[in-house]
């Protein structure tokens, strides 16, 4: 064997990021045993299983999981090829949302190489509160989103991860017991300010908000300063400034999503998702997250 049909592996990436033979048959419009058969007929032309059967849902093989990766890849070039020869593809657009803080460079860095990769496809990208853009996903204005939200995953979800929260605090911030804890928050609608003051109250700790901030930024800046106490992810806490106070009660971990919709281009919205995967390292969404507690800690920087 010299070459796999890329029939065959549009299909199984299909299978892969709907979880689903019968999504994928509706998607592809073809019967649900002809998705099985040209999944049977890759396996044989590959000689190992890409599913693990022993698994609930669609479940990934090690192999299977390294095929996807290469896959989309493959698929990406394929149809960037295949747009030369239909012209411009000037008329496609795909619409990208994420929480304004998310800003790790490796983020930005995908973004680049996406652009790079689709010159001629218009990326609209735009920011703000996880609850506000997942909302617009699922009213199809929006076709890509990274959002946080709690406890599970979005039912649009095709990846997910967990971000576990701390308590971080400047070296002289009060957290007298007897007092009322001083929270530097963001306020609502952020997830890290729910979570942080349901567990206070879940305790029957009392507490203040002393500084509302605009942006994580400010946020961190206020803490280092020993204005108050707040809740961020390992990945946005300075690791000098976390807190392992046994007086102040445990977080609630947050589940992230790369989440999709069907409103554009799936080939050009799937290499966007398969750059957003290799920065973020989540795993395939298949079913409600458990407590597993694997971050994806690489360029991991966002505020629900």
């Amino acid at each position: 064997m010299t070459n796999i049909p890329t029939e065959l592996l549009r299909t199984l990436l299909t299978v892969v990021d709907l979880r689903s033979f019968t999504k994928a048959a509706q998607r592809l419009g073809v019967t649900q045993p002809a998705v099985s058969a040209q999944i049977k007929r890759l396996q044989f032309l590959l000689g190992f299983d890409l599913l693990d059967k022993s698994a609930p849902g669609v479940s990934l093989t090690e192999k299977g999981s390294h095929v996807v990766s290469q896959a989309r890849k493959l698929l990406a070039i394929n149809d960037q090829i295949v747009s030369l020869a239909h012209g411009s593809g000037r008329g496609r657009l795909l619409r990208f949302g994420l929480p304004g803080d998310f800003v790790g460079l490796p983020l930005w860095q995908s973004l680049a190489t996406f652009r790079c990769r689709w010159p001629d496809v218009r990326l609209h990208m735009k920011t703000g509160c996880s609850s506000m853009l997942l909302n617009e996903l699922e009213q199809g204005d929006i076709d890509v989103v990274v959002a946080m939200t709690s406890p599970h995953a979005h039912d649009m979800a095709s990846h997910h991860w967990r971000e576990d929260l701390v308590w971080v605090r400047g070296p002289i911030a009060p957290t007298d017991p007897s007092q009322p804890l001083p929270l530097v928050s963001r306020g609502e609608p952020c997830l890290f300010h729910r979570h942080m003051l349901a567990a206070l109250e879940n305790a029957g700790r009392s507490f203040e908000i002393v500084f509302t901030a605009g942006h994580v930024d400010e946020l961190r800046r206020a803490v280092a300063a020993g204005l108050g106490v707040t809740a961020l992810t390992h990945a946005l806490a300075d690791p000098a400034l976390i807190c392992d106070d046994p007086a102040l009660p445990s977080l609630a971990d947050v589940a992230c999503s790369i989440c999709v919709g069907n409103e554009t281009d799936p080939v050009v919205r799937d290499d966007l998702v398969a750059l957003l995967t290799e920065t973020l390292h989540p795993r395939p969404a298949k079913a409600p997250i458990t407590e597993s507690r694997t971050a994806a800690r690489t360029g991991m920087q966002s505020v629900a």
